[in-house]
């Protein structure tokens, strides 16, 4: 008999069988049943979607939240966003059925599908440090604060209150007594309880600020109203602001009396007296003209290590208008800190100028402001004039000229108070500035440019005459070159192109066999490798599959004969279906178009085969929506995974056996785990000469151009992914 044909014969005897059976599925999770559950959640773990089933107390729900709440369990407090539907009121006891959403800032409940099961007292307020509320811990809980009132005023009917508690600025939106004045809560100590909730940057999910929201009014109390009011009280001059007083309370006001010298609209005014000069932070909407008298109330703050006065009211005075004069400053008193507020005059060289646009929404004002960049003696400052309009006189001043400015001075001291940063100077208009000198045409940099000019000039003119006579003096020793390299260049093109053609035709004789063994070698040879790997997948494996079947037979003949015979029967389905196995491995040498092949499947029955009748557990996966594969896909990844359950089988000693196959548009996944004994693994190892099973994965895998990863720790198990792209519509890349 033939070679071939006992080999033939060998194949038929050594099939790999494959038994059906049916893929795993996906356990539905429980739902989620307390707030607490859901804030544990990481943004990735909410962003799956959870289900959520919480029974809480709405603790907040204003009329402008487009129908959104938070409620509140013995867990704590979670928002819920109902968009676009009425939501229940404070005090519902509500029954919410919806899902985990990641938030901006914490985790969320979205898609609620809710109704109200009872009405009950809002949760006891928790007594908490003003730290923990704005760093963000809080969030979603009723809480208690107490703190001092900054500034107060309506917003539809509700109460929004700055609140300022140990050293922070609390936004409250509460909903106060028709009874009590707003005004009168300024300079208050009050006492909230509220829901705490955060105010965050979207794209960043980072904590900008945090709120309180007070629903009902008991929840703002008054402990403590303004004993007199500051205007009221006696004047300090402004020098004496944040010099020492005995008694002085830091959540009292303060009452000066001055000149105006600048208002910047909606954001600051500067009062000057005899004393000094101060600067006021106040966002009064009322105009006041430089030389208005006007006397104010404030709290103490300090920034860049100087005074103001914080929340600032103004009331003006009957007394005529006074517009102060500037006095000079001399650099070494502006580097002490001195002057710090006041109307100064300053002189110093222009530098440069730039202009930028300003815009304060909160009360309509949008403009321009122009900023000059100046030398003085031995420190620059900037001087910057604010308008609605691009001021076109400060515009016109030429750079490098001298001016004077009168202007509001603003310094920036260092921690100490004696070394100073910064020095900007506000001017109240552009008539404030003082053209003294105009820059001289004839400037060193001028000067420079035209000599630097002038001598590149000398150097052109001279650089073009000398080449000029070079080639001149060239030219017709060039010609006469010439005339004669181009008769022997033709001389030469006509032998030359003679030869060419001769040695053309001889190379394409020698190149196109030269191609022809090439192509028959790599042919015969990928035929032999991909010979060595299929004889690897079935031969190997078959005998592992019958070889386990009989051992197994052997073991249980004594105890159970009938298991012995079910193995045994197994083993002789293994060689039929091996035949029919074979005949298809012959006729793949032909195209498989008209085939139907289920990879799923097929996967699924090898593995099933291999634990059936053993103690190891399967469980398969397939996830995505199957999709037409290339034959030579469906064919290495198969042989991937066969290679891979019959090692486990082999070696691992696995009690349990995963595999995940997932198609998604661009690639196919194919994921086998075991818990089994392991081994040491190097992504550079390669198996022993002879020995085709990870160097065959391997090879398939990057034919495919797919990679293949293996994760195996020893005495934990092995992992093999297995990661096939495909091109749009199936095709592998």
């Amino acid at each position: 008999m033939p070679a071939s044909r006992q080999l033939l014969c060998v194949l038929l005897l050594l099939g790999l069988s494959l038994v059906p059976g049916a893929a795993a599925t996906a356990a539905e999770p429980a739902p989620l049943t307390s707030a607490a559950a859901v804030l544990s959640l990481s943004a990735a773990q909410a962003g799956s979607r959870l289900p959520v089933v919480v029974t809480g107390v709405v603790t907040a729900s204003e009329s402008d939240w487009n129908g959104q709440f938070f409620i509140q369990d013995a867990t704590g407090g979670v928002f819920v966003e109902n968009l676009g539907r009425p939501g229940p009121a404070p005090g519902d006891v509500v029954t919410i059925d919806g899902v985990t959403h990641p938030g901006a800032f914490a985790p969320i409940i979205s898609s609620p599908q809710w109704r109200v099961v009872g009405r009950a007292p809002l949760p006891g307020a928790k007594s908490i440090l003003i730290e923990n509320l704005e760093a963000g811990v809080e969030d979603g809980v009723r809480v208690e604060i107490s703190g001092v009132v900054r500034t107060a005023h309506l917003e539809n009917s509700r109460l929004v209150v700055d609140l300022a508690v140990g050293g922070y600025r609390l936004q409250v939106n509460a909903h106060l007594a028709p009874e009590v004045p707003v005004a009168s809560l300024v300079a208050a100590r009050v006492r909230v309880r509220g829901t705490a909730a955060t105010h965050y940057n979207e794209s960043l999910r980072h904590l900008i600020s945090v709120g309180v929201y007070a629903p009902q009014a008991e929840d703002f109390t008054v402990l403590e109203p303004e004993r007199v009011s500051p205007f009221d009280e006696a004047v300090i001059p402004v020098n004496n602001v944040a010099q020492y007083q005995r008694g002085r309370a830091p959540d009292r006001r303060v009452h000066l009396r001055g000149t105006v010298t600048l208002q910047r609209y909606g954001e600051e005014v500067f009062l000057q007296d005899a004393t000094g000069g101060i600067r006021l932070a106040c966002a009064q909407t009322d105009h006041f003209a430089p030389g208005d008298q006007v006397e104010a109330a404030g709290f103490i703050e300090y920034e860049n290590f100087l005074p103001l006065l914080r929340d600032a009211e103004l009331r003006r005075l009957p007394s005529p208008r006074a517009p102060p004069a500037a006095r000079s400053a001399p650099f070494a008193e502006l580097r002490r800190g001195l002057h710090h507020g006041e109307l100064v005059r300053l002189r110093g060289k222009l530098l440069n100028r730039s202009t930028r646009p300003v815009s304060r929404p909160t009360v309509g004002f949008a403009g321009f402001a122009t900023l000059l960049l100046l030398q003085g003696e031995d420190t620059t400052f900037t001087v910057e004039r604010e308008g609605e309009k691009e001021d076109a006189v400060l515009a016109a001043v030429p750079i490098g000229s001298v001016v004077e400015a009168d202007g509001v001075c603003v310094l920036t001291m260092d921690a100490t108070g004696k070394q100073l940063i910064s020095l900007r100077l506000l001017l109240p208009g552009a008539a404030s500035l003082h053209l003294l000198q105009r820059p001289s045409w004839l400037t060193p940099e001028r000067l420079l440019a035209g000599v630097g000019l002038l001598s590149v000039g000398l150097i052109v003119l001279g650089a073009w005459l000398l080449t000029v006579a070079s080639k001149n003096a060239t030219l017709k020793n060039l010609i006469r070159e010439r005339e004669q390299a181009q008769r022997a260049l033709q001389e030469a093109h006509d032998t030359l192109e003679q030869k060419v053609a001769e040695r053309s035709a001889q190379l394409q004789v020698e190149m196109t066999a030269r191609k022809t063994d090439e192509l028959q070698f790599k042919a015969v040879l990928a035929e032999r490798t991909r010979l060595a790997r299929d004889l690897h997948d079935t031969l190997e494996q078959t005998l592992t599959g019958i070889a386990l079947r009989l051992d197994t037979s052997a073991r249980v003949a004594a105890r159970d004969p009938e298991a012995a015979d079910r193995h045994l029967q197994l083993a002789r389905n293994w060689l039929h279906q091996s035949q029919v196995d074979l005949r298809r491995s012959i006729w793949d040498l032909r195209s498989r178009e008209l085939e139907q092949f289920d990879l799923a499947g097929a996967l699924r029955r090898s593995a099933e085969q291999l634990v059936d009748g053993t103690d190891t557990r399967l469980s398969f996966r397939a996830e995505g929506a199957p999709q037409g594969l290339p034959e030579v896909v469906e064919e290495n990844v198969l042989r991937i995974g066969q290679e891979a359950l019959t090692n486990i089988a082999k070696h691992a000693r696995a009690s349990r056996i995963g595999i995940l196959l997932q198609f998604t548009p661009a690639a196919l996944l194919l994921r086998i785990e075991d818990n089994g004994v392991g081994f040491a693994h190097h992504a550079a190892d390669l198996p022993a000469e002879g020995h085709f099973g990870l160097r065959g994965m391997t090879e398939r895998a990057k034919r495919l151009a797919g990679g293949i990863t293996i994760n195996s720790i020893p005495g934990k198990g092995t992992t093999i992914t297995v990661e096939i792209p495909l091109e749009p519509g199936g095709t592998a890349s």
